[in-house]
């Protein structure tokens, strides 16, 4: 298993965290399951490849244990990027979980009888893409595309996969969550709607699994930077809220920013580039974006430049940026 894989599957994997996002997202905010009564579930099945048996493996699965009479299995499925493929792992996934209830054990007499009474199997994929929606096959008929011959479609079963696209919750929605999860889904509505983010207040849980599943969906080391804060200062003094591990990542930002050298030609160049498209009203994601630059280096810039709105005189932006950068170096 990667180390990517791992990092994401940590913070979900806590019952109060997994049992939130079924809640909130499945029950639209009704407290149905509770953490007590989530148990771990295997995550791995096996089928035949072309030389040898394989694995499958879930991101994260857990059994509901409704009143000891049933068990349903519920599983989570971390996705960052769009894929095709995902209804074929998904069906994979769930095929193996209903086969692996069909058990049978010899009662007093010898005679066989089944011991596992079948139960739903739901599988929740969790996008957290938030430049474009979700633009990729949502079903098996969608995902064998042209391949699916329309005579043969009526007699091929199609299977429906279950896609949340988090950066696309409304903030009402987001603040049905109640673990910290809530902070995850907060970051990427906020990217998505202003091409910024403001962290909460609000102390979390979980602080060294969100900043690292952030910085996995990211792809940015600044999360992992605060994380170092974190574990150097310990529970007491340490990291508690987003907004000082926020504060944390733009300090290593600035300190990046420093080290790649501001002052050459070509900042000031990507400064008078970055003024131009705030002038036509462009916004952070779409300036890194045409400019092909590290975002968390334009925010830096067009922050320092919302003092000279609605001009964004050039001179006066590059000199505040170079001042602020250097001052941070003194």
């Amino acid at each position: 298993m990667g180390e990517r894989d791992i990092l994401e599957k940590s913070l979900c994997a806590f019952n109060d965290v997994f049992a939130d996002i079924v809640n909130t997202l499945v029950f639209n905010g009704t407290c149905r399951i509770s953490e007590d009564s989530l148990e771990n579930a295997t995550v791995h099945s096996a089928y035949h490849g072309n030389k040898a048996f394989r694995e499958l493996e879930r991101d994260v699965a857990k059994n509901w244990l409704d009143n000891d009479i049933r068990i349903s299995l519920i599983g989570i499925e971390n996705q960052s990027k769009a894929e095709n493929d995902i209804p074929l792992r998904i069906i994979g996934y769930d095929g193996a979980s209903y086969r692996d209830q069909i058990r049978y054990e010899k009662d007093s007499k010898g005679l066989r009888k089944k011991s596992v009474d079948a139960c739903p199997v739901v599988t929740l994929v969790l996008y957290f893409g938030y430049t474009e929606k979700w633009n990729k096959a949502k079903t098996l008929h969608e995902a064998l595309g042209d391949k699916l011959l329309a005579e043969l479609k009526p007699f091929v079963s199609d299977y429906k996969i279950n896609i949340f696209e988090i950066a696309w919750l409304t903030p009402d929605q987001v603040k049905e969550f109640k673990s910290d999860f809530r902070y995850v889904a907060d970051y990427f509505v906020q990217m998505r709607m202003t091409g910024t983010y403001i962290g909460s207040n609000d102390e979390m849980k979980h602080v060294r699994e969100v900043l690292q599943l952030m910085s996995q969906l990211t792809g940015d080391d600044r999360f992992t930077s605060a994380i170092g804060e974190f574990d150097r200062n310990g529970e007491e003094g340490g990291i508690k809220t987003m907004r000082s591990a926020i504060d944390i990542y733009w300090e290593k930002g600035i300190e990046q920013g420093i080290e790649q050298g501001i002052e050459q030609g070509e900042d000031r160049h990507l400064v008078e580039q970055i003024c131009k498209k705030l002038r036509r009203g462009k916004d952070v994601e779409q300036i890194a974006d045409e400019l092909e630059e590290d975002i968390v280096r334009v925010k830096l810039i067009c922050e320092m430049a919302k003092e000279y709105y609605p001009d964004y005189d050039f001179d006066k932006v590059y000199k505040a940026v170079k001042e602020e950068l250097l001052s941070v170096n003194v």
